[in-house]
């Protein structure tokens, strides 16, 4: 806690009033804790106090260390309560469509005392989350980019992508239209930076044509019916978000392939991190209904 103060205060006797310890205290302390490791968790600067690389070592694992007993104190109370236990999972826009809310339903009915809360974002907030012990587990992607570091990838399914347009769209009803007829269409895309937006664009251009530019970008999938409703747009999403739509008479799926389909999706959990009961528990129940949903799947355990 003395080590969270310092890095967050900048000055040990703000830290010290913080912990309702004197500044002497608190000196000690950390002098105790330097002399013990051997190096110097903090410089002393002229105003303040500024961690080392061994300070920040050492304040990243006192963060997890801290929020590993808050999370124990918050089951032990949750057990007393008569719950079995908090459990936050996060999952990618596909999954969280097909594959979380029957897993939830069996939860709900196998362990109706379990509380869950669920986060539908990309990969790159969810794995942060992860990091961050925000989240116990996720269901999204890894790309050579993130760390791969103390994270456990067991793959689930490959992710196809189709387009989509408003019910009695043109489009809806010719047997196929080309590529280049879609290019000088108006389009919903994900924002830049996104990987399907970088496929998106570059699928237009291995045809030799040019990426749309008309494109309105946004992350939220819950704005894409409303967003296509009123004009001729069309948006590219994953197929199970587009099937969703589709059964609730939202939107049709234009009849042409995409060749920008997104890399496997699959189960992450971190090794430096035990999973409680109750999370292990939603992470069996998610692997046993992914193999009812994704059946023709291979699934099997891969260390990233």
């Amino acid at each position: 806690m003395l080590l969270i103060a310092i890095e967050e205060h900048g000055n040990i006797h703000r830290a010290a009033e913080s912990l309702a310890m004197s500044q002497p205290a608190a000196s000690k302390l950390l002098k105790d804790l330097e002399d013990l490791i051997g190096v110097p968790l903090f410089e002393r600067l002229p105003r303040g106090m500024r961690a080392t690389w061994y300070g920040e070592s050492m304040i990243r694992h006192a963060r997890i260390a801290l929020s590993s007993l808050g999370e124990a104190g918050a089951e032990i109370e949750a057990l007393k309560a008569g719950h079995a236990g908090q459990v936050s999972i996060g999952a990618i826009a596909g999954p969280a469509m097909t594959l979380v809310p029957p897993a939830l339903a069996r939860l709900d009915r196998e362990h109706p005392d379990l509380r869950i809360s669920v986060l539908m974002e990309s990969s790159d907030v969810l794995l942060e989350q992860l990091s961050q012990n925000r989240l116990d587990l996720m269901v999204g992607r890894l790309f050579a980019r993130h760390d791969k570091r103390n994270l456990h990838y067991e793959p689930v399914a490959e992710e196809e992508v189709c387009a989509i347009a408003r019910p009695g769209h043109p489009l809806l009803e010719r047997r196929k239209p080309t590529l280049a007829e879609l290019a000088k269409l108006p389009w919903v895309v994900p924002p830049e930076g996104s990987v399907l937006r970088h496929r998106f664009e570059l699928m237009f251009q291995n045809a030799g044509l040019q990426a749309p530019r008309k494109v309105t970008a946004t992350a939220a999938l819950v704005l894409l019916p409303r967003l296509l409703h009123d004009g001729d747009q069309l948006a590219v999403v994953p197929v199970d978000v587009a099937r969703y739509y589709v059964a609730h008479g939202m939107v049709g799926i234009v009849p042409i392939d995409l060749s920008c389909r997104m890399d496997s999706f699959g189960f992450i959990t971190r090794t430096d991190w035990l999973l409680s009961p109750g999370a292990r528990t939603v992470l069996d129940t998610l692997k046993a209904v992914a193999a009812q949903v994704y059946p023709a799947a291979r699934t099997g355990p891969r260390r990233a």
